[in-house]
């Protein structure tokens, strides 16, 4: 799975605190004239823009949001669209979300739960979608599994274990430093709830402290240092928390090589003939398995309904394949994930997940081909490893170059990176892979609003939620204008974005500056009002797709 854990810094912390003791209808301009001379939002975004600041409008708002809000007011209102099918491959979907359940796909072909392939399709009870991942969740990274079964040539071996040799023993370490600082941070918390006489309090509350003691001291220290990372100490330990479980995953399952997460599906994942299997509930198992429901709210929750968000589109139904467990995903599932969805109406696939070894990566390739032939644009999630994706030492799976390769081999898949909230330099994701060849554009991607299981919502972040803004705006241009292909629907969004040489930092590093037009294809975040214009131009014939990306 394409996941990222932004807390890293508390990592950091362990030596201290251990030392202490413990309205137009005209294209804005690509490039805009002016869009470097966009004055910087030098003020926190409230809550409101917190919330929404994917959907805003870079020139008015001055935060580079994908203009959603600016394109529903001036263009879509008064028009109405065909409805499109967004296939969404990920870890399972909370089907009875409330701002979810009236925006799903339903195969009315088929009765539920009567155990029975009643539309012929070759799998049963698929109402919603299917689950090829059956009752497993938790799996091992590719690399750990090619060591455990000995697949691939030597030389990815070899690498794979120089790999597991590096990586296990740094998250054993991390998992551990987190559980020491959550100790120390709980027992901080706990005295100076004590000397208080009361459950909450604030920083100003500590500051009012009288430390008599070297214990209580410490405490004061150490929690006016977390008040750093959260307006609060119960969001700081939240955030511990989710570190170590985050470690933890790697420790017990990711990097485990001795474990085998596959065991409940009883298939060969290595044997694409070995069917059926899985079966038709692509719900999530459990509430931790968040991934799917959080991408599909950011491509569809229903518009303003009152509750939670708004997704980026109308007029969509979201089709969940859960394909994509905790810990790499199988080539196998992502292939047969893929021609489901083609094979029963999709027009948008949705894929954010990747990873770096793909030992039946041509499955994969394959199953894009046939998504191509019919007319199908899937939209993937760069990866969260702050990579240089031209680099051939950074290979992520599965890319429409094959690995080596620098010519697509087809137009109907369009890769995303993560933008933050904040235009400048900052404004690249620290977390999100960059390519001037094999990354097509930028969109909102870091601390994203959107749903969670159980009727929650919450903020996360990643490419994976950069992808599905650009599904939503693509599922906006393929509603309002169905006559155009899935390889001019890509064109339109990567010509279309706003176009900027702002200096910006790639990977947190400051000392490898560059500008954001050399750090993907188009050098464009993507623009939903723009994409709607260029579309309509294109669909009345007045325009022409450029034979390259600007």
């Amino acid at each position: 799975m394409n996941r990222t854990y932004s807390k890293l810094s508390f990592l950091s912390l362990s030596a201290s605190l251990f030392l202490m003791g413990c309205g137009a209808t005209s294209l804005v301009s690509t490039p805009v004239e002016n869009i470097d001379a966009v004055p910087l939002k030098i003020t926190d975004l409230t809550e409101t823009e917190r919330k929404n600041w994917g959907h805003a409008d870079l020139i008015m708002d001055t935060i580079p949001g994908m203009s959603v809000d600016r394109a529903y007011k001036e263009i879509i209102k008064n028009k109405k669209g065909k409805t499109v099918i967004v296939a969404v491959v990920d870890s399972g979907i909370d089907l009875e979300h409330e701002d979810l359940n009236d925006v799903l796909w339903t195969n009315t072909d088929e009765i539920p739960n009567n155990g029975k392939d009643d539309d012929g399709n070759g799998y049963v009870d698929d109402i919603h979608g299917y689950n090829f991942l059956g009752d497993s969740y938790n799996e091992q990274l590719e690399y750990v599994r090619m060591l455990r079964l000995n697949i691939g040539d030597a030389s990815e071996r070899a690498q794979a274990r120089l790999l597991l040799d590096k990586e296990y023993p740094e998250a054993l370490q991390n998992k551990q430093q987190y559980e020491q600082i959550y100790q120390v941070v709980k027992g901080a918390d706990a005295a100076v709830k004590e000397k208080l006489g009361k459950e909450t309090y604030t920083k100003e509350d500590l500051k009012s402290i009288e430390a008599k003691t070297p214990q209580m001291e410490q405490s004061v220290a150490v929690l006016t240092q977390m008040f750093t990372y959260g307006d609060d100490i119960p969001s700081v330990l939240d955030e511990l928390n989710e570190g170590i479980t985050y470690f933890a995953d790697q420790v017990n399952y990711n990097l485990n090589k001795d474990f085998n997460g596959r065991t409940p599906v009883g298939d060969d994942p290595y044997d694409i003939t070995d069917v059926p299997y899985g079966n038709g509930n692509p719900k999530n198992q459990v509430e931790s398995e968040s991934h799917g429901t959080h991408v599909a709210g950011i491509i569809a929750a229903e518009r303003n309904n009152g509750l939670g968000m708004n997704g980026v589109a109308q007029n969509v139904e979201i089709m969940s394949i859960r394909a994509v467990p905790n810990g790499d995903e199988y080539d196998k599932d992502i292939a047969l994930g893929i021609r489901y969805a083609v094979d029963n109406g999709a027009k948008i696939i949705n894929c954010s997940f990747g990873k770096a070894f793909s030992p039946e990566a041509e499955w994969v390739y394959e199953a894009i081909q046939y998504a191509a032939s019919r007319d199908v644009l899937i939209v993937h999630a760069a990866g969260n490893d702050g990579h240089d994706l031209d680099d051939p030492e950074n290979p992520n799976f599965p890319n429409d170059a094959k690995l080596g390769q620098t010519n697509e081999f087809v137009d109907n898949l369009i890769t995303v990176g993560a933008l933050t909230s904040s235009y400048g330099s900052d404004m690249v994701a620290t977390f999100s892979n960059y390519g001037k060849q094999n990354v097509d554009v930028f969109a909102p991607g870091d601390d994203i609003y959107s749903t969670l299981p159980n009727n929650t919502y919450d903020f996360q972040g990643g490419t994976s939620m950069a992808a599905p803004a650009v599904a939503g705006v693509s599922a906006l241009v393929r509603s309002y204008y169905p006559d155009l292909s899935a390889a001019q629907v890509k064109s339109i969004i990567m010509q279309s974005g706003l176009y900027s040489k702002a200096s910006v930092i790639v990977a947190g590093d400051e000392t490898k500056p560059t500008t954001f037009d050399k750090i993907s294809k188009s050098g464009k975040m993507v623009n939903a009002y723009n994409a709607l214009i260029l579309a309509d131009n294109i669909s009345k014939g007045k325009m022409t797709l450029n034979s390259n990306s600007k």
